[in-house]
């Protein structure tokens, strides 16, 4: 479902799954520093969003996932994952409650499988659940708020939004802030391994976390609870500064290298405005967090300096409190 936007003067397509939204609209680096600026919107219309209706939504919900939604006031943002019975991360998606209905958005292509597992799990619950993306869309604005940024508009009302909400920033912009961040994104900065211990989504902040320390009794709940107490998540998400003379990014999904060794792969990647080029990284935890990596096979990789995002030795922190 391409967005209507991609017609405004300049914009170009993006690619990959981003590609029925703006990757820019003329300046990428323009578009980063007005949104930095708290300026703009972006254009993320192409993630699918899902409706979950009935009074049972809540109960169920808090039952099936890793977030608290008991009692979840309405407008608040919340975060929260599916995981499988090891543990692994098989779903993510964030939204907020009105009252009668909880609106998600997920990655785009995501909704679909989401959608058949949370319909596989309601049995004689009174939910329904519904595939709202023809009818809204989702965009981010700087944030200001608790959802973080992101909010819900009917989809009709794409072409007007401009007007009311400032300049629009393609895609290139947002990611480059996002990776900034440390802010990972499902199946482009995971794989089917990933466990949440290990890119961050156990945050103390309320408001970021995906998964609840203070609940259990959802499928994989032993093993982030294990990991926890452990403190030795097997591997962490990390932000990788590329070594600029190369103009190239590395591809999602290539390997990083210590030496000759692999030690993970490096997801998604941008050009920052004031960081230059970046991307997040998966690797073993072991990795000493000095050690330059490279990212590519061969000659072609590009040398890249970390910067914590996981602690790997989040075990020293955890253990006196326990």
């Amino acid at each position: 479902m391409p967005s209507p936007l991609l017609d405004l003067d300049g914009a170009v397509a993006g690619a990959g799954i981003d590609a029925d939204v703006a990757a820019h609209y003329g300046s990428f680096n323009g578009e980063q520093r007005r949104l930095s600026a708290g300026e703009g919107f972006v254009d993320l219309s192409h993630r699918d969003v899902l409706q979950v209706a009935g009074p049972d939504r809540l109960t169920w919900l808090h039952n099936l996932t890793t977030q608290w939604f008991t009692g979840l006031e309405p407008g608040q943002w919340v975060q929260a994952l599916v995981l499988s019975p090891n543990g692994h991360v098989e779903h993510a998606f964030a939204g907020s409650d009105d009252g009668e209905t909880f609106t998600a958005h997920t990655e785009p292509g995501a909704g679909a499988a989401l959608r058949e597992f949370l319909d596989s799990m309601r049995f004689m619950l009174r939910v329904e659940v519904t595939d709202a993306t023809s009818e809204l869309a989702v965009v981010w604005r700087p944030p200001a708020a608790k959802a973080q940024g992101y909010s819900f508009i009917d989809r009709d009302r794409l072409l007007e939004f401009p007007a009311a909400a400032g300049p629009a920033a393609g895609m290139w912009a947002f990611e480059a802030l996002r990776i900034a961040r440390g802010e990972p994104r499902l199946h482009l900065d995971t794989d089917h391994k990933t466990l949440p211990n290990e890119v961050g989504w156990l945050a103390t902040d309320t408001e970021s976390k995906a998964v609840h320390l203070n609940k259990g009794c959802y499928r994989g709940q032993e093993t982030v609870a294990r990991v926890h107490n452990l403190g030795r998540p097997p591997r962490r998400l990390t932000l990788l500064h590329l070594d600029g003379t190369a103009n190239a990014l590395p591809l999602q999904g290539s390997p990083l290298l210590l030496e000759d060794r692999e030690v993970g792969f490096v997801g998604t990647s941008a050009r920052h405005h004031e960081l230059g080029p970046i991307a997040l990284g998966l690797i073993k935890r072991n990795v000493a967090l000095d050690a330059v990596l490279r990212a590519g096979a061969g000659d072609e990789g590009i040398p890249a300096s970390q910067e914590v995002i996981v602690d790997p030795e989040v075990g020293l922190h955890v253990r006196p409190r326990l």
